[in-house]
């Protein structure tokens, strides 16, 4: 089952790729993990990458490609994965028509005021990378549960850069939606619900096609 997902920052898309990948035995693929192990590695490619990410930037589709398509020739990926995070642009679906065909393009559809508010509360833990928000605070404050690192709120996470982030959102990505449309093979689900009833209403859908 090749699966991507769609939908604005916020909307939950980590959290239900987790657990369709759990339910499905396929492999959740973030791009944003990739480039964030870019950043923590401290290489020139790691360098501009935090650059681009510190200003709310969309990553250039070429590297991002080039990326993905190296990921998904991994021998994980055979029997299909779930993509979180790519395509971005209607260049990155294109070429990725080319490579690997999807099945299925999951939208995680929510206003603008929902994403601002679920992400300016995020907080990220400098070691491992988990995230914590208001709807999963950490145990302790400003305390990571798995490894007891800090809790720190990225720059991508603060309000002038969520919004230009939203702006590349809905100029380069939501188009993506009509795209998969034609292809019949989008299904839309209400991202503002509680997780579960968000993960139930896309399991609902998948076994519906």
């Amino acid at each position: 089952m090749k699966i991507i997902l769609l939908g604005p920052q916020g909307s939950g898309k980590g959290t239900q790729a987790r657990l369709l990948s759990e339910r499905y035995g396929i492999p959740h693929i973030s791009t944003g993990d990739i480039f964030r192990a870019a950043v923590a590695s401290g290489s020139e490619l790691g360098n501009k990458v935090k650059v681009l990410i510190d200003a709310g930037k969309m990553m250039p589709d070429e590297l991002t490609i080039r990326i993905v398509r190296e990921r998904l020739s991994q021998k994980d990926c055979a029997e299909g994965y779930l993509l979180d995070g790519f395509p971005r642009t209607l260049p990155q679906a294109e070429a990725l028509q080319s490579f690997s065909q999807p099945e299925i393009a999951l939208d995680i559809e929510i206003e603008d005021k929902i994403t601002i508010k679920r992400l300016s509360s995020r907080l990220q833990c400098r070691k491992c990378g988990a995230i914590y928000g208001a709807a999963n605070p950490p145990k302790k404050k400003g305390i990571c549960d798995k490894d007891g690192g800090e809790l720190y709120q990225r720059e991508d996470d603060m309000p002038v850069a969520i919004k230009k982030r939203l702006a590349d959102y809905h100029a380069k990505t939501r188009p993506l939606t009509d795209y998969y449309q034609e292809q019949r093979i989008l299904l839309k689900v209400d991202g503002s619900q509680h997780v579960e009833k968000v993960f139930n209403e896309i399991v609902e859908k998948i076994s519906e096609r």
